[in-house]
This record gives C-alpha cells, structure tokens and sequence, in this order.
C-alpha cells in the first residue's frame, strides 16, 4: 500500500509544480520550490502532516490559513498540511476537545468538571456548542495543544514509517536471501 502512495506522490509532484507556473503564483515559484512547500518527499510530507494535525484543531477557519503559515515557514508539504487539516470535522470536534480537556485536567492542580452539552432542542446547537466550549476554561486552553502535539507526533511517525515500510521490506528480504544462500 505504501508503495502505491507513494508512486502516486510522485507522479503528483510534475503536475502541482507544473500549475505553478500560472499568473497568480508564477512569480513565487522559485522561492517557493526552495522552500519545499510542494516537495512530495519524505520529510516535508511528513512534515505538513504533522502541521496540519496540529493545526487542525484550532478552531474555524483559522486551521488552513495557520497550516499554509507554518508549512512555508518551516518547509512542511502545503498540500498535504491542509488536507491533514480535515480530521476535524462536525462529528469529530466534539469528541476531540472532550479529549483534550481531560488531558488538560490531568495536567492543571485542582478538580475541574466537565460542563454538559446544552441544548434544549431549539435548533441553536452551534451556539450551544460555543457556549460549551467556552465553559472549559483551562483545562480546554492547556489540553488542546498538548493534544495537538501528542497527534501531530503520532501523525509525523505514522507517516515516517509509511514510506520507509518498502525499504524496511526489500532490507528483510536482503538479510533473508544472504542468509539462505551461506
């Protein structure tokens, strides 16, 4: 499976460099293929995964435009940084940040509550949702990013291990075929 991704990055690559050749972004190229943006590399792509996942649970539409930030500053896979950025959606945010309070009360002195999910069937569940959000307080503010850098470990190691899985493989077969033939 790895290898299939990564022969698919690769004939990704010639084509996203290819359209940075347009109007909008043609006079950015060269500083932006210095800067691995859309270098599909191990690395970078590694990178910008980690970077969107942590980026990821910033709220609102604030997760792309941090992703992009961090991926052209510290030289992370733009496109796979914001597609990273997804994991978080209606049906996960929820779980995510009950989550990253717990954390956050493991960390902080002192007994915290979780506030329940209001709603009284009114229709105005996202305003619901703010409020709940907003009734976390600390526990929230400090479980998020150490949740965030916990996932975006994992993701950077996950992805890591993906792409060398295939050398791992052919090296195992190596030892394997020296050995039997001694």
């Amino acid at each position: 499976m790895s290898l299939h991704l990564r022969r698919w990055f690769r004939q990704l690559e010639p084509r996203v460099l290819a359209s940075l050749n347009g109007p909008l972004l043609g006079r950015w190229r060269p500083w932006l293929d210095r800067h691995d943006v859309f270098s599909f590399n191990r690395n970078p792509l590694a990178l910008g995964v980690a970077i969107g996942v942590f980026c990821g649970l910033i709220p609102g539409p604030l997760q792309v435009a941090s992703t992009m930030l961090l991926c052209v500053w510290w030289r992370g896979n733009l496109i796979a940084g914001t597609l990273a950025t997804f994991y978080t959606n209606p049906l996960t945010i929820v779980p995510l940040y009950a989550l990253a309070w717990q954390i956050g009360q493991w960390v902080l002195p002192g007994s915290h509550v979780l506030p329940p999910i209001g709603g009284n069937g009114d229709g105005h569940w996202a305003m619901n949702l703010v409020h709940w959000v907003q009734a976390m307080g600390w526990p929230l503010a400090t479980g998020l990013p150490l949740l965030g850098l916990g996932l975006a470990l994992l993701a950077w190691l996950l992805v890591q291990a993906l792409w060398l899985a295939p050398v791992y493989r052919r090296l195992w077969a190596y030892r394997r075929f020296v050995k039997s033939r001694q």
